[in-house]
């Protein structure tokens, strides 16, 4: 059964149609809209701050969110993947974002709608994303612009599948 537990007083507020795994762990001040999914040792942290997740939300295996004690809350748009092994921490995401798989977001970054953060980037503390671009690298930097073939081909797609997959674990 997965770790669900409050801080402080705080419970987790999971919405509905959601699936959270056996061995993931979601903690303290969170809020999680509606069809969202939390994978395989997956952790969501919000003890020190608050985590705000909206619809359509997939955290994928051994993803952290996390934030920053008195600094930086964590809120995820609509429609977002966080891939496996990455890092969100004290950041804004936009809606239609995909977060590649060991990807690492700093403090105080603004990653704007329509937009991929590339497998392995690290987007520095403060960075803001332009909406509907592609980041890549270490430091990360834009690469490209979005096409509309990549928002319907990889962001949505990836999305919807996780939601098809959860429901094979409902």
């Amino acid at each position: 059964m997965a770790l669900i537990l409050p801080v402080k007083g705080v419970s987790p507020t999971i919405g509905d149609d959601c699936f959270v795994a056996p061995n993931a762990t979601i903690v303290g001040d969170v809020v999680m809209g509606s069809q969202c999914s939390v994978w395989f040792n997956a952790v969501v942290r919000g003890d020190v701050n608050s985590i705000v997740m909206g619809n359509k939300v997939n955290v994928q295996d051994g993803a952290v969110i996390h934030c920053t004690y008195e600094k930086t809350k964590t809120i995820i748009g609509n429609n977002v993947s966080i891939g496996h092994n990455a890092l969100v921490h004290g950041c804004t995401i936009d809606d239609n974002v995909l977060i590649g798989m060991g990807s690492i977001v700093m403090d105080n970054v603004k990653v704007g709608s329509n937009s991929i953060i590339a497998a392995g980037a690290v987007v520095l503390e403060g960075t803001v994303i332009e909406k509907g671009s592609i980041w890549a690298g270490v430091p990360a930097k834009k690469v490209k612009m979005v096409s509309e073939d990549l928002v319907r081909g990889e962001i949505n797609r990836i999305a919807d599948n996780y939601i098809m997959y959860s429901n094979w674990f409902k």
